[in-house]
């Protein structure tokens, strides 16, 4: 559809985009975020045995949920390899990037310290559910 036509008509109010990550485990994902960068857990939903099965966590505009593929599995089984791969990757700006770059290590660096073309100065790691994670400083 073209921008015009959506422009023609009214578009619906959007609100606050908030990513549901599926993972394997809930807490090692969450832990990544409060450790390293000060996000509180905002829910927690344990499972049968104890373990979490999905997560919040926030701070500022910053809100990640996650929730473990053996549970959309539970609800939705013919959803089967909908939820096998990794195809997200988050992006996240800072006016730090030392800071974050400090906060990172240890972690899984999927593309090392760079500059972009488009004048940013990024690094991306990979967290503990898989997932990618791409921190920028526009200058």
């Amino acid at each position: 559809m073209s921008t015009s036509a959506v422009q023609s008509r009214s578009a619906p109010a959007l609100g606050r985009l908030t990513p549901v990550l599926v993972v394997d485990a809930v807490e090692p994902c969450l832990q990544f975020w409060i450790e390293r960068f000060g996000l509180a857990p905002e829910s927690e939903v344990p499972g049968d045995d104890g373990k979490l099965v999905f997560g919040i966590v926030k701070r500022g505009d910053v809100e990640i949920m996650y929730q473990t593929r053996a549970s959309v599995l539970a609800e939705r089984p013919e959803a089967g390899d909908e939820f096998s791969g990794h195809s997200t990757v988050l992006f996240i700006t800072t006016e730090d990037l030392d800071s974050v770059a400090r906060a990172l290590e240890g972690a899984a660096v999927v593309k090392p310290r760079h500059k972009t073309f488009y004048g940013s100065e990024e690094i991306y790691v990979r967290e503990p559910g898989g997932n990618t994670v791409g921190f920028a400083q526009f200058t």
